[in-house]
């Protein structure tokens, strides 16, 4: 059984952050998610970039559509594997 990754997309670093931080709290994960900042293809200024926030699943144990409207709260989505 392969470790599990989820990432959520979403608007700005702020977003990433805030969701970052209420991972812990709303679904219990206890790895620190991972914030990767995704530029748009050709988009070298910042206002134009996506973040990932990146939450490691090994036990199969947060729900895809939970994280999904979790992630639409902050006006992203979870990324499809």
């Amino acid at each position: 059984m392969s470790d599990e990754r989820h990432v959520l997309v979403l608007p700005d670093h702020d977003a990433a952050e805030g969701a970052a931080e209420e991972l812990a709290d709303r679904f219990g994960v206890t790895d620190e998610p991972q914030l990767v900042r995704d530029a748009l293809a050709g988009e070298d200024d910042a206002e134009d970039a996506q973040w990932l926030v990146v939450v490691e699943d090994p036990d199969h144990r947060l729900d895809p559509a939970a994280l999904d409207a979790f992630a639409a709260e902050y006006e992203g989505w979870l990324e499809a594997p």
